[in-house]
């Protein structure tokens, strides 16, 4: 018998209010468990709007410990009910030092951890280096009941090295959750299909599936406001979308074969070949 697992990504919208979110999100999961979904994935920061467009302290109120934090404590229950794996996005506060996490919730309820985002942007309508610090936690994979699963946030799945790096921990499949939308400063820039096709690389160059789970809809956080395109997606190892949604909200499942993927990653070879004598220059800063 193969090891399989089934994939989940929930694409919706969210507002201010942080309990009507996390009740929509739990919503979603119960829907996704009932496809027989066993790892379910939500979008970034799902508890609120993605509060990033601007600089505004009075957001540093919605930050709490990752132990503490409502999304972690109201889903932790339903992830043992349902028997799910759980990666939750969260805004973290330790001490006076702020994070954009993610805690692992293994299918028993148990808190595997936190990962804190390690690619932290700077740019119109996603203003985040205001609120987080870049995370200490360095790359994890998580060893859940159902797989190895590695994941990065947002403006992490820009970056081949985080792919690649959690691949070397041995991640059997890589997560995205992501809030993207509209940029401020270029009305006729639309990212989405850029930024499918970057996670889709990391899926083909890692002989890996790839989820990325993004938020829809217009929020009104500035007078201007920002829309999030959605499009969220499963893709399978060889970079091809399985699974994917537009602009309209929904829940994708998919099932793979873990064990497949694994004896077909060997035979491409992609790790047996790698070169890590010449790769010096990736690890600097600025190489010569």
């Amino acid at each position: 018998m193969t090891r399989q697992i089934t994939v989940a990504a929930i694409q919706t919208s969210y507002g201010e209010d942080m309990q009507a979110n996390i009740d929509k999100t739990i919503g979603f999961i119960r829907d996704a468990a009932a496809k027989g979904a066993q790892v379910i994935l939500a979008p970034e920061l799902f508890q609120g709007p993605y509060f990033c467009v601007s600089q505004e302290e009075k957001w540093f109120g919605a930050a709490y410990p990752w132990r503490e934090h409502p999304a972690v404590t109201q889903l932790q229950p339903v992830a043992k009910e349902l028997g799910v794996v759980l990666p939750v996005s969260i805004f973290e506060r330790e001490g006076p030092h702020y994070f954009n996490s993610l805690v692992m919730i293994d299918a028993d309820g148990e808190l595997m951890g936190v990962y804190r985002k390690s690619h932290i942007p700077d740019g119109p309508g996603y203003q985040e280096k205001y609120y987080f610090r870049p995370g200490d936690t360095g790359f994890k994979v998580w060893d859940t009941r159902f797989g190895r699963i590695g994941v990065g946030i947002c403006w992490d799945q820009w970056y081949p090295e985080t792919a690649r790096a959690m691949m070397l921990q041995g991640a059997e499949i890589l997560l995205y959750p992501t809030a993207i939308g509209t940029e401020p400063h270029d009305d006729t820039l639309d990212t989405a299909a850029p930024w499918r096709r970057a996670m889709q690389g990391h899926a083909v160059s890692n002989v890996v599936p790839v989820v990325g789970a993004n938020r829809i809809g217009h929020e009104q956080v500035t007078e201007a406001g920002q829309t999030y395109y959605g499009h969220s997606f499963i893709a399978d190892h060889r970079g091809d979308l399985v699974e994917s949604l537009d602009r309209e909200e929904g829940v994708l499942v998919h099932t793979f074969d873990l064990d497949f993927l694994d004896r077909h990653r060997a035979a491409w070879g992609f790790f047996r070949d790698r070169r890590t004598d010449l790769y010096g220059a990736l690890a600097t800063g600025r190489p010569a």
